[in-house]
């Protein structure tokens, strides 16, 4: 399965209100693991950035005056989100101003363009209700390390969120798995050729003597089951 984890940063709160996103990052993952593949860009919105919003992320309008248009990128963002499942953390806020960028040149929504979206906050909502569930605070619970986020930034929220969602999902079962799947892979599990047989080593009379011994300490304290069981072969 193709999985993106997905951010955006914007000029402000709501699109409603003409807001415009000014960076985008996709990270992928591939049945579970991480790849070397992301999509990344700065976006001009020609139009201010509220005070607020630029106090989280530090992006500035003059750092974003050489930078690309959302028209300019859209083939490219379109095409690196395409059927896959979509993976955000507050999923509204992202997919709202997705929305509205595409909306405006005439572009399909996302939902039209990826196989679903999952909103990570709902998740862990309903995984720690009454906890407080940023970003932060699930990477301080679940032990991913964000000493880096001293500002919002969408590529690197999004790498955090890939660890954090992997952390989410992941049980002791699957982490089993995946431990014998990279044994497997290490290994070479052929089953061609002939097949050795099975070494059985039989205990010698001196070592069922002592076992008969042990058995018997044992029934002092009380019943022993297997005192006086027929041995196999006997």
């Amino acid at each position: 399965m193709r999985q993106i984890f997905l951010d955006t940063e914007t000029t402000g709160l709501s699109p409603a209100q003409g807001h415009r996103i000014i960076e985008i990052a996709a990270v992928e993952a591939v049945n579970r693991r991480l790849t070397k593949n992301h999509f990344h860009v700065y976006l001009n919105p020609d139009r201010e950035i509220d005070q607020g919003a630029q106090e989280v992320h530090g992006i500035t309008l003059e750092f974003l005056q050489d930078k690309a248009r959302f028209a300019d990128v859209v083939d490219d963002f379109l095409q690196f989100v395409a059927d896959a499942e979509l993976i955000i953390h507050n999923a509204p806020f992202d997919v709202g101003f997705l929305n509205a960028e595409l909306g405006r040149i005439d572009k399909p929504q996302i939902e039209s363009v990826s196989i679903s979206i999952i909103d990570t906050l709902k998740m862990a909502k309903e995984m720690r209700p009454g906890q407080r569930n940023s970003l932060d605070a699930l990477c301080r619970h679940f032990g991913v390390d964000n000493s880096r986020r001293t500002l919002h930034g969408a590529l690197l929220d999004a790498e955090l969120l890939a660890d954090v969602y992997m952390a989410m999902t992941r049980g002791q079962d699957s982490l089993m798995m995946d431990l014998l799947d990279d044994a497997a892979e290490e290994q070479d599990f052929s089953t061609s050729g002939p097949k050795k047989p099975l070494l059985v080593i039989e205990a010698g009379a001196a070592e069922l003597e002592e076992h008969e011994k042990y058995l018997a300490s044992l029934a002092k304290s009380g019943n022993c089951l297997w005192l006086g069981q027929e041995r196999p072969g006997q």
